[in-house]
């Protein structure tokens, strides 16, 4: 089983979901040569004879062991239809309406195909849309090359911004009137990030003269892995065929033996975007790349020529990325700051990601006792109040030393057991454990250290397809920390995290804060087929309460603002997610309570985040974001996109400016100012040779500083520590005024 592991899931984006731009060559089926040309100059593919086979295979593992049961019949085969042209040309772009008149016939026969092994339907279709794309890129080289001169920059033109709900091109110029906006937008943007029109050329000739090179070599196995995700996903997004390819770079993440930059990739619209970025990895220690950035160039070294890979396959793409550690990669990322999108250059140093560096780390937040920072009361009353942070990134454990049956194997629980006990020498008044951004790991280990805070008891039920759930219960772990608790998630926290941070709800062992999570609920396991192989959806995660945490997540008891897209990161953001809810709860015993002090502490924060800046920073560009995901059109006339383009940047301007003036930092005068003002501000990096073991054994804990979230997180687990009357701390807190 690996679907507790919430890097895995999401490997499935990095892997499974296959751009239809393939590198390939000539397979054959049945008697019919593969090499036969027709009028596009591309090669028609053929499934090989073994597909009707793995076919076969993938439908009975559907069938018998996917969690959601579904009746592979004529509603579900319209269902594969309509997902599969969605894959192909999910805004409708390459195929005309009499294009789609003339696959309707085969709207309900797909199941029956499915069942029988018969490809041809799914091949006949996918040879139309080679060549429909082979005509959009050989029209689109022309305008660049010998017509972009002519392109007008001057007409109230618009481009739909997403052309899902679109209707297909009703005609042959229909269809070229949308691929000459398609090339205007890029060649608009390209000017708009102060390109000359000769490199403007030259990139836009070069980047769709090789992707008509892919086309011409793509693979029959290409397509069939393609139509199998199409079939696959109607079950659930994490449901995925690896084809042999795909299958061996899948293993090769599995067993973390892969040297790169430490991004979780996916591709969509023949684009390559982040999904997330794997904590301590090179490219989240970098700080310059974030979800939802796209990839447009990779290059090698610090000299070697950047190659566009807008267009190209995943995983060639993650090939290219890929490189011995030490090594440099440098990627052209496209960024989109409100309603623009710029470019960048970004250096990282390739690495190998280190249990150590993944470690739990403890570090300590002082705080004022009061908002007002000054206590009234006695000297008695120490001046500050001192709280323990365990920063958790995943978790982990070194199941090849449990095996072997070393006695100090490395493992969350054991690191965050022994940086409590640290702590508690320390003197902290409560402890704050931070998932933001842990994307999940070991079951096992988000079970056991359940147990550091709440004994043995029940953490998460596992219910399999028709199947009754299977309990988790750290049973014999001790309770290592008895105070005041609380757990600080993100929506990038998921799957393991989420059945942490639930189980501490539930119980009521302390209050949970910060952002709605991942709400990724579901367990995968992989199965072999004679080529390649299925990971399959098998098993739901519920919480002790009966909640799934599929879809929904976490719901923090206080929630904080977010900077993330909910739309474009989360579970409920992929298309055909399993639905959330609920089964019958486990007879489990609330021991604990905060319930009855929520409605204090939400008070208490929400009148400091009214006058604290960072929190205003955040309000402001969140509703920005909101405002901006309206746009339904982008402009095409030059003079409307600059007159956007300087709103926006003065409008970013002012926002950054007021940050800066309200933390008594210089305003800027421009946003090449800002730039260079945060470029000096920016601390030396700390020694990378500092290893966690070593940072742990130090006589104190780093202490914590310029991290807004946290800090507010920190006073919201104060106050909760002084409306605790049962504790002695609390009871001497509660007297300050």
């Amino acid at each position: 089983m690996i679907g507790h592991n919430g890097r895995y899931s999401s490997l499935a984006a990095l892997l499974g979901l296959l751009t239809v731009l393939s590198i390939c060559g000539a397979d054959t089926y049945a008697q019919t040569s593969a090499t036969d040309q027709n009028s596009s100059g591309v090669p028609d593919l053929f499934p090989l004879t073994e597909h009707r086979r793995t076919n076969i295979q993938i439908v009975e593992q559907l069938k018998r062991n996917h969690y959601e049961k579904k009746k592979l019949d004529d509603q579900l085969s319209s269902d594969i239809f309509e997902n599969y042209l969605s894959s192909l040309d999910r805004n409708k772009t390459y195929f005309t309406q009499n294009d789609i008149a003339s696959f309707e016939k085969y709207r309900f026969e797909l199941d029956d195909s499915l069942n029988k092994g018969d490809l041809r339907i799914a091949f006949e279709i996918f040879n139309v849309y080679q060549k429909r794309l082979t005509s959009f890129l050989k029209f689109s080289v022309d305008l660049v090359k010998s017509r972009q001169e002519k392109l007008d920059f001057t007409k109230d033109e618009y481009l739909d911004i997403d052309r899902e709900n679109a209707s297909w091109p009703e005609t042959q110029e229909t269809q070229r009137a949308l691929w000459k906006r398609r090339v205007k937008a890029q060649i608009l943007s390209m000017r708009l990030n102060d390109k000359p029109a000769e490199e403007i050329t030259e990139t836009l000739e070069k980047r769709y003269s090789n992707q008509l090179k892919m086309v011409a070599r793509t693979k029959s196995e290409d397509a069939f892995q393609l139509y199998m995700n199409s079939f696959t996903s109607i079950f659930d997004p994490h449901t995925t065929y690896f084809s042999p390819r795909t299958s061996d770079n899948f293993n090769i993440n599995m067993s973390l033996s892969l040297e790169g930059i430490g991004a979780v990739l996916k591709s969509e619209d023949d684009m390559t975007s982040i999904v997330r970025l794997v904590p301590a990895g090179p490219a989240a220690k970098s700080g310059e790349l974030s979800p939802a950035d796209k990839i447009t160039a990779v290059g090698q070294g610090s000299t070697g020529p950047m190659i566009d890979i807008v267009g190209w396959r995943l995983d060639d793409v993650v090939s290219l990325i890929r490189g011995p550690k030490g090594s440099t990669v440098k990627l052209q990322v496209l960024s989109k700051e409100g309603d623009q999108e710029s470019t960048k250059s970004v250096s990282i140093v390739r690495n190998t990601i280190k249990l150590e560096e993944q470690a739990a780390q403890g570090r300590i937040l002082e705080l004022e006792l009061t908002d007002a920072g000054v206590p009234t009361t006695t000297e008695l009353v120490s001046r500050s109040i001192k709280l323990g942070v365990i920063e958790i990134p995943t978790f982990y454990i070194d199941f090849k030393a449990q095996q072997k049956g070393e006695k100090d194997y490395r493992s969350t629980t054991r690191d965050v057991k022994r940086i409590i006990a640290k702590m508690k020498q320390e003197g902290v008044d409560g402890l704050l454990v931070d998932l933001r951004s842990n994307g999940g790991g070991s079951l096992q280990e988000a079970d056991q250290m359940t147990g550091l805070f709440l004994g043995s008891v029940p953490t998460v039920q596992v219910k399999a397809a028709r199947r009754d759930a299977n309990i988790f219960a750290n049973n014999g772990q001790q309770v290592a920390w008895e105070g005041p608790l609380a757990v600080l998630v993100n929506r990038l926290s998921a799957s393991a995290s989420e059945i942490f941070a639930g189980a501490i709800q539930d119980y009521g062992r302390g209050i949970v804060l910060g952002s709605q999570t991942f709400g990724k609920g579901t367990v995968q396991t992989l199965i072999p087929l004679n080529r390649g192989q299925l990971k399959l959806t098998a098993a739901k995660f519920y919480r002790v309460s009966g909640k799934s945490t599929q879809h929904r997540g976490i719901i923090p008891d206080i929630e904080f603002p977010t900077l993330v897209d909910f739309e474009e990161i989360g579970e409920s953001s992929l298309d055909g997610a399993l639905v959330w809810d609920v089964i019958e709860p486990i007879d489990y015993k609330k021991e604990y309570s905060v319930g009855n002090r929520l409605e204090n502490l939400e008070l208490n924060h929400q009148k400091r985040v009214q006058s604290n800046p960072y929190f205003t920073y955040y309000k402001a560009i969140s509703e920005k974001a909101e405002e901006n995901k309206l746009k339904k059109t982008i402009s095409l006339k030059e003079s409307t996109r600059l007159a956007e383009k300087q709103n926006e940047d003065k409008w970013r301007l002012m926002v950054e400016n007021n940050l800066r003036v309200s933390t008594g930092k210089t305003a800027a005068t421009s946003l090449d100012h800002l730039e260079e003002l945060e470029e000096a501000e920016e601390p030396a990096d700390a020694d990378e040779d500092l290893g966690n073991e070593t940072q742990q054994s130090m006589l104190t804990f780093e202490k914590i500083e310029d991290d807004p979230m946290l800090e507010e997180a920190g006073r919201v687990l104060r106050d909760l520590i002084k409306l605790d009357p049962s504790g002695e701390r609390g009871r001497e807190l509660a007297s300050i005024k």
